[in-house]
């Protein structure tokens, strides 16, 4: 399965769980995690349906095997943050909240000032 399969089942998938079919996305997120173990797409979202569904060691799981894809991403921090909150580990989730902030802020000071438009 070619990388942009991948990307196709990430996309039925992420379209299956917006119309409330949360274990035919999991299945096919599954499906392509499997096919492509570097797909931080597939994983961040299969943390997302797992920790929608209250599975929330599966949801840890797939989202640790996404920050290890792509530590920088403010996203799989947010996950996290959501996740260990869910679990009851306040001290982790701050971690992961901290650092999703941390991110943002980096990203916004790397962008250009926007144009100040005058009244």
């Amino acid at each position: 399965m070619s990388g942009n399969e991948v990307q196709i089942l990430v996309e039925e998938a992420t379209l299956d769980f917006t119309l409330g079919d949360s274990e035919i996305a999991q299945e096919k997120l599954r499906r392509a995690v499997l096919q492509d173990p570097q797909s931080f797409a597939a994983w961040h979202a299969l943390a997302e349906v797992c920790f929608s569904q209250r599975l929330l060691d599966e949801a840890l799981k797939a989202a640790e095997k996404a920050l290890a894809i792509c530590p920088e991403d403010i996203h799989i921090h947010t996950s996290l943050s959501r996740i260990w909150m869910e679990r009851g580990n306040k001290e982790k989730a701050e971690k992961f909240g901290a650092q999703a902030r941390t991110l943002s802020w980096k990203d916004e000071l790397t962008k250009p000032p926007s144009e100040e438009t005058s009244p």
